[in-house]
């Protein structure tokens, strides 16, 4: 009887393990507009949805309301906190449905807008921590090509080096980590694509799971490259853990915070 029980006990210690051992799925949060150029012939209301998901796998979270929302344009932020609606969606693979935000942004005046997100702090039981992802996109707007490279002041942000539109299939995607303002050497980015993206509708299997979450390392400067080889939405998202903690039931539990940046790429035809 007692051998029965030491087996039993080694075996769910090794299934366990096991479980423990394969690869965590990677987080991001999203801000998505309905087009990343605004041509002056044809101005329009943009959509501008926040989700926070698995991108590759197509895997949503349920999401709260932002605690920050808005753009910055020539200098200026605007906040767009109160602006935002809740939305619902369904997560086919996981047969539920989940909460994202949604709003309406017409751009009036000519530059590159910088849309940014604070989330409200994501509890995630599997990692025993807190999620926060500081989220950024770019959607040039008007003809003029003017500020795409300027920080935010975010927490943690991604500020890129390559032009975040107009990028071709195959182009490379550059940018610098900031933490505080200050470069992060050496830090670990993660890159994945938005699997449903608007114009592209047959969705990517990947052949194993190292192929879901794409992995580079920035330099001594916290700078990364990556090149994108299919058309859509790609996300790049840099992890730090904050130097500051959120309590859970009581309790303080470190926090994940991460730079996130999107990009979108299209075919030449």
């Amino acid at each position: 009887m007692k051998r029965r029980i030491r087996v039993a006990l080694c075996l769910g210690i090794f299934s366990f393990l096991l479980l423990s051992a394969g690869p965590a799925s990677a987080h991001f949060g999203l801000i998505l507009p309905s087009d990343d150029i605004v041509t002056p012939d044809d101005p329009k209301a943009l959509t501008v949805q926040a989700k926070f998901l698995h991108p590759m796998e197509g895997h949503y979270m349920e999401m709260e309301k932002p605690k920050r929302f808005g753009f910055l344009h020539k200098g200026q932020k605007t906040d767009l906190t109160q602006s935002l609606q809740p939305r619902k969606g369904r997560s086919e693979d996981q047969d539920r449905d989940f909460t994202f935000w949604e709003t309406t942004v017409t751009l009036r005046k000519p530059g590159d807008y910088l849309f940014f997100l604070e989330p409200a702090p994501y509890w995630e039981p599997a990692e025993d921590k807190y999620i926060v992802h500081y989220t950024k996109v770019c959607v040039q707007a008007l003809g003029l090509e003017e500020g795409w490279d300027t920080p935010v002041g975010l927490e943690t942000e991604i500020v890129p080096l390559t032009r975040p539109y107009g990028l071709w299939t195959g182009n490379v995607f550059t940018g610098r980590v900031l933490l505080k303002g200050k470069p992060v050497p050496h830090a670990e980015v993660e890159v994945e694509y938005l699997n449903e993206s608007p114009g592209n509708p047959s969705k990517v299997a990947a052949p194993s799971d190292p192929y879901v979450t794409q992995v580079v390392k920035a330099d001594g400067n916290g700078v990364f490259t990556y090149a994108m080889p299919r058309a859509g939405w790609w996300g790049f998202a840099a992890l730090s853990e904050a130097r500051w903690k959120l309590k859970k039931d009581g309790v303080p539990k470190p926090v994940e915070i991460g730079a996130v940046f999107w990009v979108y790429t299209a075919d030449m035809k």
